[in-house]
């Protein structure tokens, strides 16, 4: 069994390069595969291996204060997802290219998986508010699955979205906007611009899609989540919706 774990965490860190080489050496130590990205606002990784090897990177990981309350969420596979090892000092943990984006002073507010279940059933947000879910990925990535009824954008990167929300968002005054995205990261980023423009209606979902379904299931998401390594989707159950094949992922596949 191959244990598969994604995290991120806004930090600063003051010396990228020295992070990333001692994050790279304990993963290698480990046997260790996937993507480690390093930069002045954090860092952002998609790692597998042996469980006893990725509960010993975490260990590793929390241990140094910075990310002693990281949030790491994990799934299983049978075969190993990714080809290699690879660690990357970036100018951002996932290119947005936007001020007001890298909550290091602090997050946009968020709702919790229970909570945004909650909503969908009712139909509203707690103060009786229509409900606008923003999918914050991309077109390949919602062609797999997304929320019932969710804005989708009609965008290939990250750095399009702002133009996109732009053009849409009067659409959205009366409504609670839920920025979503695979595992919380661009949705953080999105959720903050976004209310740096004013958009003061904007909620972000606390640990994404894979973190909805972990917490919650699939209660009103329709097909399955992309993800950027050899497993291609996960279902709600963080089950594998194809069958694996030979690892083969992008050169910067880390996105959350």
């Amino acid at each position: 069994m191959i244990r598969n774990i994604a995290a991120y965490h806004f930090v600063p860190v003051e010396a990228p390069q020295v992070l990333r080489d001692q994050l790279f050496s304990h993963a290698e130590s480990l046997s260790l595969r996937g993507t480690i990205l390093v930069a002045g606002e954090g860092i952002n990784l998609f790692l597998a291996g042996a469980p006893a090897d990725i509960d010993a990177f975490v260990a590793g990981l929390r241990a140094d204060p910075r990310f002693a309350e990281i949030i790491v969420k994990a799934s299983d596979s049978a075969e190993q997802p990714f080809g290699r090892l690879k660690a990357k000092v970036k100018p951002e943990i996932i290119s947005f290219r936007m001020p007001d984006a890298a909550p290091i002073e602090g997050r946009a507010p968020a709702v919790l998986p229970q909570d945004l279940s909650r909503w969908l059933a009712q139909g509203a947000d707690d103060a009786g508010r229509r409900l606008v879910l923003l999918d914050t990925r991309n077109r390949e990535e919602f062609a797999h699955g997304t929320f019932a009824g969710a804005e989708t954008l009609p965008i290939d990167n990250f750095t399009e979205l702002p133009d996109a929300v732009l053009a849409r968002c009067d659409a959205w005054r009366d409504a609670t906007v839920v920025s979503f995205c695979t595992g919380g990261i661009r949705c953080e980023k999105a959720a903050l611009w976004m209310r740096a423009q004013g958009m003061d209606n904007v909620v972000q979902l606390d640990g994404g899609i894979l973190g909805y379904f972990e917490a919650v299931g699939g209660q009103g998401y329709d097909g399955a989540c992309f993800v950027f390594d050899g497993r291609v989707a996960l279902d709600p159950s963080l089950a594998p919706v194809a069958a694996p094949s030979a690892p083969s992922v992008p050169e910067n596949p880390v996105h959350a």
